[in-house]
């Protein structure tokens, strides 16, 4: 009964000892230990988490539902989709691969948009009411307005609306290029026709390429914020209650969120609307010029310092670019004073200039850095020359020559020139490829070298002296041909 009474008292006299055996300790070792047991307390770096109910209550009444129709088409019965299944899919209104965007193919797509002035203008993607007869817009308060298509753009994926109505809530535009990977943004729609939605996130980078959209010029804004079919159109908003960007893709394997959402620049696309009230189209800055990233192996070979810029595959005849001496293999490090650090920038930038402004650009040739002066043209409407398919089963003829780099190339034929696109007097075909070269390069027989280096090919007798001096461990700049595409290949001669 008295064991537990007697561990207390043996416990308090252990507490009595313990000072006095500590105060025996030198100053410096109590410091010490002190510090040890002690550490300093860290600051909190993030405080606190934001409440958006008030952000909410003051920018919702400015979202809008948008709803497109179009009267669906005769059905010849080649479709893939079951019939019925396609209004299924695209009745949300987000576009999903190898799929006509918006109501093409009939019945209803579902998207979000908000108003950006009290007369009635409206923001929404192109995606959303592409080839639709009749847009409906309907307000919070429940109101539905027929729309009037002022202009849309393929390419920002941005279209513009106008209702008649007055006294409308309306957004304000935010300024898009400073956001910073990180910032909190709110997203405000209709996914899967449930509408004023809100979802929160940060985001998560900017100016990022998205190379599953097909749209070069747009530096889009990618967050986490859950982003499902339906909130195509609607606002990203920053914590100000600004519009920094216009939600529009996201990257998903099974067609819903998956934590990767595409945002387009707040900046962009006011660019775009006011083009479109001014003309009904968009016009963007071009320059004339094919591009690709820099490797290291290609950094190496040209003498470059590091793998930043746009590496010049074809000068398009004609174009600013070649008016302003720019050559292929040029490397392009900056223009208008913007560095480009992957060849993905250069678009977006050259883009946003207006057509027939005057630019600089600083370009890397031969181990020297230039600085060109260049009339900025317009984008071809024409868009990008139709891609072939490339050559898997090619019936060459002619000689042929085995070379220290492992390749093994043959004099196109007129009827192999003409079914491969490529114009008389210009390129051999690799006819054969070391097992090693390929693995390495990516190269494949059927591949059109059309230059080595900066030193055009059209013949075997032009491959050969091309390569003749090669040394073993250089690495050489091939210009390749493939499925109407040019694009350089650095390969490396095997050490001895």
């Amino acid at each position: 009964m008295n064991r537990p009474l007697r561990a207390v008292a043996l416990l308090g006299a252990l507490a009595a000892v313990l000072p006095v055996a500590c105060a025996q300790q030198t100053p410096a070792a109590a410091a010490s230990a002190a510090q040890a047991v002690t550490p300093p307390d860290a600051q909190p770096i993030v405080t606190g988490l934001p409440d958006f109910t008030r952000l909410v209550q003051r920018v919702g009444p400015a979202v809008v539902n948008i709803s497109a129709e179009m009267a669906p088409p005769a059905r010849t019965g080649n479709g893939q989709v079951p019939p019925g299944f396609e209004d299924f899919l695209r009745q949300f209104g987000m576009p999903m691969p190898n799929m006509p965007d918006g109501p093409r193919g009939g019945g209803t797509s579902l998207g979000s948009g908000f108003v950006i002035s009290d007369d009635g203008y409206i923001l929404t993607n192109h995606h959303v009411i592409s080839g639709a007869d009749e847009v409906t817009v309907t307000l919070s308060d429940r109101r539905e307005f027929e729309a009037e298509v002022i202009g849309s753009d393929e390419q920002y994926d941005v279209a513009l609306l106008k209702i008649d109505a007055d006294n409308l809530r309306w957004l304000r535009p935010g300024d898009s290029s400073s956001l910073q990977p990180g910032q909190w943004v709110v997203a405000i729609g209709s996914p899967f026709g449930l509408d004023h939605s809100v979802t929160a996130g940060i985001v998560s980078a900017v100016g990022r390429s998205n190379p599953f959209a097909g749209q070069q010029y747009v530096p889009f804004i990618q967050t986490d914020v859950a982003i499902n079919r339906g909130n195509s159109g609607g606002p990203l908003l920053n914590t100000s209650g600004e519009v920094v960007g216009i939600n529009s893709q996201i990257f998903s394997n099974s067609g819903g969120y998956m934590g990767v959402s595409f945002a387009i620049p707040m900046d962009l696309a006011m660019n775009a609307v006011e083009q479109l009230k001014e003309t009904g189209e968009v016009r963007r800055g071009m320059i004339g010029v094919n591009i690709q990233g820099v490797t290291p192996d290609a950094a190496k070979a040209i003498g470059l310092p590091d793998s930043r810029g746009a590496m010049v595959t074809n000068v398009q005849p004609g174009s600013a670019a070649d008016q302003a001496g720019i050559e292929r293999m040029d490397v392009i490090r900056a223009f208008n004073g913007r560095p480009i650090g992957d060849f993905t920038d250069l678009p977006p930038i050259v883009g946003a200039v207006a057509p027939g402004s005057e630019a600089k650009v600083e370009v890397f040739r031969g181990g020297k850095t230039l600085q060109l002066d260049l009339e900025v043209g317009a984008q071809s409407q024409l868009g990008a020359t139709a891609s072939r398919g490339p050559s898997d089963d090619p019936t060459p003829s002619g000689p042929s020559s085995a070379t220290a780099l492992g390749l093994t190339a043959r004099e196109l034929d007129p009827a192999l020139r003409q079914r491969l696109g490529v114009d008389e007097g210009e390129g051999v075909l690799l006819a054969d490829i070391a097992p090693a070269v390929a693995s390495e390069t990516g190269l494949r027989t059927g591949d059109v070298v059309l230059a080595i280096g900066r030193e055009s090919v059209g013949s075997v007798a032009d491959f050969n002296r091309g390569l003749a001096d090669v040394e073993p461990g250089e690495t050489v700049m091939l210009l390749v041909q493939r499925g109407g595409q040019t694009q350089f290949v650095a390969v490396t001669a095997a050490e001895d």
